[in-house]
């Protein structure tokens, strides 16, 4: 999405809501879509990592919302919309990255507490999100909806059910979300991927993710929707 890749609903700054946005997509989401100089919304749950996110990137006050919000509670999310709504209007992409894994037990042993955490992670909140933020963007006839999972979800290995269950639930929503919101000028897409690249962890780098969310949610990409999208072999 360029500087003059504009939106519909006029030429304003497009409005780019990041969740997880203090993990290592959350930062490059946000360094690839300033650069377009969009108006971004970043929530985690903890306001001081966020402060001191924002100011590390020095991220312009003027078109910066930042918001602490436990995306598990519905109504949190919807707190969190009409935030974004009062100070900038709308949101025209929705870029979901909370994380979370768990892993390392097997089927006959999962302790249910553990399939619950990863369910409110990765279903729950994509849930809440999603009610509070795509009808407004049908109203408007434009939205991009964008998450990440992982080859799991569709083939899961061993010791890991939980967290593939759960990311397995996400992808229903949104590719369901998709069929849905068909024709409206809304698109959902996932984006799949093995592992993001940290300093402890090899896999694809965050950077490469955020181009490909950043042309996704661009109005070139207005005819991909319900897509899971490998990124990074």
């Amino acid at each position: 999405m360029s500087q003059d890749a504009i939106v519909a609903g006029g030429a304003e700054a497009p409005v780019v809501l990041i969740t997880g946005a203090t993990g290592p997509l959350g930062h490059a989401a946000t360094a690839r879509f300033a650069r377009d100089r969009a108006r971004l919304v970043l929530v985690g749950t903890d306001l001081g990592r966020l402060n001191a996110f924002a100011a590390e990137a020095q991220l312009p006050e003027d078109r910066l919302l930042l918001v602490a919000a436990d995306l598990r509670d519905r109504e949190a999310a919807r707190s969190m919309a009409d935030q974004t709504t009062a100070r900038f209007g709308r949101i025209d992409v929705l870029v979901h990255a909370v994380g979370g894994w768990a892993g390392g037990t097997r089927v006959v042993e999962l302790d249910p507490d553990e399939v619950r955490r990863m369910l409110d992670n990765h279903l729950w909140t994509t849930l809440h999100v999603a009610a509070a933020v795509v009808p407004g963007m049908v109203e408007r006839g434009f939205g991009r909806v964008l998450a990440v999972s992982s080859p799991l979800a569709a083939n899961p290995g061993a010791r890991g059910a939980s967290y593939a269950i759960a990311k397995s639930a996400e992808e229903v929503v949104l590719r369901s979300l998709a069929k849905e919101t068909a024709g409206t000028g809304v698109t959902a897409n996932l984006l799949i991927v093995k592992a993001i690249a940290t300093a402890d962890q090899k896999g694809t780098p965050p950077e490469e993710l955020a181009e490909a969310l950043a042309y996704l949610a661009s109005p070139a990409a207005g005819s991909i929707t319900g897509q899971r999208i490998a990124v990074g072999g």
